[in-house]
């Protein structure tokens, strides 16, 4: 559910969050912490590679396992966590052996609920198994590209993938961006949709919060000097002056395929992702 601010000024008159789904007075377990090292969008020159990135608020890594490979050992939630390291939910989950672990977690999960990772795991939300168990039509997320190597699509908050055909040794999953692509069979997934889905409708308010999030201001291009972007020069408001959009070092931009056309698992897509309507 998003809470509204109370209107105290301008930047809060439409700032919104995301007020339940988590514990919001639970401490973070100590041992699943880790020191978050700063790279702040740089290679390791030194030099820039992605640009608006500095600053926020510190942080602590929380250590998230992704790959689930205690299989056929019953896990019980301890809590609900906001990780502020990525959009998603975290579960902290105790194993029957005494282990704990924080996992993804999905829309629904509560405090206490049960989960078993195994390929022979019932059907039912937050389990995970074998996508060739999974019927067709169920929503899955952490959706493993390689057996074995963990969950690597179908992470962000709200997200799931749908269970599309079984055919051939492969699992036909239509991912969100309305791509469908084959992937083994003997992939886990989790069953399920991402939770904190209301993610996407969160509203920021004002320009600090962007701040505290260690995300820096952008200048559009147009406004530049011409020495600065291929967009920039001219007296008052004036459109770009060209038939396509360029990056500042004058690459082609919005809409251009970015995909290697000899990228070898190209074979496994069955249907690329449909164009949004504008």
């Amino acid at each position: 559910m998003l809470k509204i601010r109370k209107i105290k000024n301008a930047g809060k008159r439409v700032m919104s969050f995301v007020k339940d789904g988590f514990d919001k007075k639970r401490e973070p377990e100590k041992s699943l912490l880790t020191k978050k090292t700063r790279k702040v969008g740089r290679m390791s020159t030194g030099k820039i590679s992605t640009r608006h990135r500095g600053g926020g608020h510190k942080r602590q890594y929380r250590i998230v396992d992704f790959r689930l490979n205690k299989t056929d050992i019953p896990a019980k939630i301890i809590g609900i966590e906001k990780d502020p390291n990525r959009s998603s939910f975290i579960a902290l989950v105790a194993f029957s052996d005494g282990e704990k672990k924080y996992i993804p977690s999905w829309h629904g999960a509560k405090e206490g609920d049960s989960i078993i990772i195994s390929d022979k795991a019932e059907i039912k939300i937050g389990n995970r198994t074998i996508l060739k168990r999974i019927p067709v039509g169920t929503e899955v997320f952490n959706v493993e590209l390689k057996a074995g190597k963990g969950g690597q699509i179908v992470r962000s908050a709200g997200s799931s993938a749908i269970v599309m055909a079984q055919e051939n040794g492969f699992t036909h999953l239509q991912l969100p961006s309305s791509e469908i692509r084959m992937i083994h069979d003997i992939c886990f997934a989790t069953i399920g949709k991402t939770g904190n889905i209301e993610h996407g409708s969160v509203r920021i308010g004002k320009a600090g919060r962007k701040r505290w999030m260690g995300k820096r201001p952008q200048v559009r291009g147009k406004v530049m000097n011409p020495v600065d972007h291929p967009h920039g020069g001219g007296e008052g408001n004036q459109p770009i002056g060209l038939k396509y959009a360029k990056t500042p070092w004058g690459k082609p931009a919005k809409g251009v395929k970015t995909r290697k056309p000899k990228k070898p698992s190209s074979q496994y897509i069955v249907r690329r992702r449909k164009k949004k309507k504008k």
